[in-house]
């Protein structure tokens, strides 16, 4: 019943989108509603409990000082908590061996060694580089999930769920675009 009445307000939405900025972005989050109700149907929470303790940002830049730094794509999805398309990333399809940094500050943030294929359409991880990110509850949305943000700056990177591999039970889904590579 949560199944269809989801997919029917997504429709609804979807034919009422009167705009293409607005269709666009209800577009963007339909992998969100698929994954809710995908975790619904299994019984599962979208939330991870993980500890979390609030310090503060070691790199402290304005906005016009972000906006500068990065690209639009980039600006959105890290200090606006925004989301890339779904398969759209040019890390996704990334099979190299090296290191995962923050695209804001450069902090390492995952070692390709914990990258996974789990078919969400974002790079996932099942574990961060120690002390590298913080937890903390998204309730956006209409649904209540796990954010993932780095320490060092507070850059949004994803979210991270309890649905990983046995290594340690966690997927860690991040933007591309909060991301940048170093080969080893």
């Amino acid at each position: 019943m949560l199944t269809q009445c989801l997919f029917r307000s997504f429709a609804v939405a979807s034919q009422r989108a009167s705009t293409p900025a607005l269709n666009s972005a209800l577009s963007q989050h339909r992998p969100l509603f698929i994954e809710a109700i995908r975790r619904r149907k299994m019984g599962n929470d979208m939330t991870v409990t993980l500890p979390s303790e609030k310090p503060e940002p070691t790199v402290v830049k304005s906005e016009d000082e972000w906006r500068e730094s990065l690209t639009p794509l980039q600006y959105r999805v890290t200090r606006e908590k925004g989301t890339e398309k779904a398969f759209s990333g040019e890390l996704y399809y990334n099979k190299k061996d090296g290191t995962y940094k923050c695209v804001c500050c450069g902090e390492p943030l995952f070692d390709s060694a914990t990258k996974f294929e789990s078919g969400s359409g974002w790079p996932s991880f099942f574990k961060p580089t120690d002390g590298a990110v913080r937890h903390e509850t998204d309730e956006s949305h209409g649904m209540t999930r796990t954010e993932v943000t780095c320490k060092k700056c507070e850059a949004h990177l994803g979210h991270v769920f309890n649905d990983g591999p046995a290594e340690t039970g966690l997927r860690y889904c991040i933007n591309s675009a909060s991301l940048t590579f170093d080969e080893k």
